[in-house]
Protein backbone atom coordinates (compact mmCIF):
# COMPACT_ATOMS: atom_id res chain seq x y z
CA UNK A 1 0.00 0.00 0.00
CA UNK A 2 1.13 3.53 -0.72
CA UNK A 3 -0.41 6.59 0.91
CA UNK A 4 0.25 10.28 0.38
CA UNK A 5 -0.43 12.94 3.00
CA UNK A 6 -2.61 15.60 1.40
CA UNK A 7 -4.12 17.66 4.22
CA UNK A 8 -3.66 18.27 7.93
CA UNK A 9 -7.12 19.14 9.26
CA UNK A 10 -7.40 21.09 12.50
CA UNK A 11 -10.64 21.05 14.53
CA UNK A 12 -11.77 24.49 15.64
CA UNK A 13 -14.71 26.76 16.41
CA UNK A 14 -14.03 29.37 13.71
CA UNK A 15 -12.54 27.93 10.50
CA UNK A 16 -12.46 31.25 8.63
CA UNK A 17 -10.75 33.09 11.47
CA UNK A 18 -8.16 30.40 12.08
CA UNK A 19 -7.48 30.04 8.34
CA UNK A 20 -6.90 33.80 8.15
CA UNK A 21 -4.42 33.64 11.04
CA UNK A 22 -2.40 30.89 9.35
CA UNK A 23 -2.76 32.52 5.91
CA UNK A 24 -1.16 35.68 7.24
CA UNK A 25 1.48 33.72 9.16
CA UNK A 26 2.51 31.49 6.25
CA UNK A 27 1.70 33.54 3.16
CA UNK A 28 -0.27 30.54 1.80
CA UNK A 29 -3.49 31.14 -0.11
CA UNK A 30 -6.98 30.09 0.89
CA UNK A 31 -7.80 27.35 -1.61
CA UNK A 32 -11.43 26.80 -0.56
CA UNK A 33 -13.78 27.84 2.21
CA UNK A 34 -17.38 27.57 3.32
CA UNK A 35 -19.22 28.09 6.60
CA UNK A 36 -17.81 24.93 8.18
CA UNK A 37 -14.31 24.61 6.73
CA UNK A 38 -11.40 26.42 5.12
CA UNK A 39 -8.24 25.19 3.41
CA UNK A 40 -4.82 26.79 2.80
CA UNK A 41 -2.09 25.78 0.44
CA UNK A 42 1.04 26.96 -1.33
CA UNK A 43 0.70 24.77 -4.41
CA UNK A 44 2.64 21.95 -2.75
CA UNK A 45 1.32 18.49 -1.96
CA UNK A 46 0.06 19.26 1.59
CA UNK A 47 -2.65 21.69 2.69
CA UNK A 48 -3.81 22.91 6.09
CA UNK A 49 -7.52 22.50 6.69
CA UNK A 50 -9.73 23.91 9.44
CA UNK A 51 -13.09 22.32 10.27
CA UNK A 52 -15.82 23.59 12.56
CA UNK A 53 -16.63 21.32 15.50
CA UNK A 54 -19.70 22.30 17.54
CA UNK A 55 -18.74 22.94 21.16
CA UNK A 56 -15.04 22.87 20.27
CA UNK A 57 -12.71 23.09 23.29
CA UNK A 58 -9.07 24.12 22.93
CA UNK A 59 -6.47 21.45 23.74
CA UNK A 60 -4.63 23.77 26.13
CA UNK A 61 -0.92 23.86 26.85
CA UNK A 62 0.86 22.04 28.42
CA UNK A 63 -2.09 19.69 29.00
CA UNK A 64 -1.57 16.08 27.98
CA UNK A 65 -4.77 16.26 25.91
CA UNK A 66 -3.08 17.91 22.93
CA UNK A 67 -2.91 15.59 19.96
CA UNK A 68 -0.61 17.39 17.56
CA UNK A 69 1.30 20.56 16.98
CA UNK A 70 2.86 22.25 13.97
CA UNK A 71 6.51 23.31 13.72
CA UNK A 72 7.45 26.35 11.63
CA UNK A 73 11.07 27.03 10.69
CA UNK A 74 11.86 30.74 10.84
CA UNK A 75 14.97 32.73 9.99
CA UNK A 76 14.44 35.27 12.79
CA UNK A 77 12.59 33.70 15.73
CA UNK A 78 12.28 36.94 17.71
CA UNK A 79 10.77 38.83 14.76
CA UNK A 80 8.43 35.93 13.91
CA UNK A 81 7.30 35.76 17.53
CA UNK A 82 6.52 39.50 17.60
CA UNK A 83 4.57 39.32 14.33
CA UNK A 84 2.58 36.23 15.36
CA UNK A 85 1.74 37.73 18.76
CA UNK A 86 0.45 40.82 16.93
CA UNK A 87 -1.76 38.54 14.77
CA UNK A 88 -3.40 37.00 17.85
CA UNK A 89 -1.04 34.20 18.93
CA UNK A 90 -0.19 33.83 22.61
CA UNK A 91 3.04 32.79 24.31
CA UNK A 92 2.44 30.35 27.17
CA UNK A 93 4.59 30.61 30.27
CA UNK A 94 5.74 26.98 29.96
CA UNK A 95 8.58 26.91 27.38
CA UNK A 96 10.33 23.53 27.35
CA UNK A 97 12.56 24.22 24.33
CA UNK A 98 14.98 26.73 25.82
CA UNK A 99 16.78 28.34 22.86
CA UNK A 100 15.95 25.38 20.58
CA UNK A 101 12.31 26.36 19.91
CA UNK A 102 9.52 28.62 21.16
CA UNK A 103 5.97 27.42 21.85
CA UNK A 104 3.13 29.72 20.86
CA UNK A 105 -0.60 29.06 20.64
CA UNK A 106 -2.87 30.16 17.81
CA UNK A 107 -6.03 32.23 18.50
CA UNK A 108 -7.97 29.04 19.35
CA UNK A 109 -5.29 27.61 21.65
CA UNK A 110 -3.56 25.07 19.37
CA UNK A 111 0.14 24.95 20.24
CA UNK A 112 2.75 25.41 17.53
CA UNK A 113 6.51 25.88 17.62
CA UNK A 114 8.91 28.34 16.05
CA UNK A 115 12.16 26.60 15.21
CA UNK A 116 15.24 28.60 14.17
CA UNK A 117 16.72 27.85 10.75
CA UNK A 118 20.05 26.07 10.95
Amino acid sequence: MSVTLSTIVIDCANPAGLAEFYRTATGWKITSADEDSAYLGDGGPVQLGFQRVPGYRSPGWPEDAKHFHLDFTVSDPAAAERELLALGAAKPEFQPGGADWTVLTDPEGHPFCLVPEN
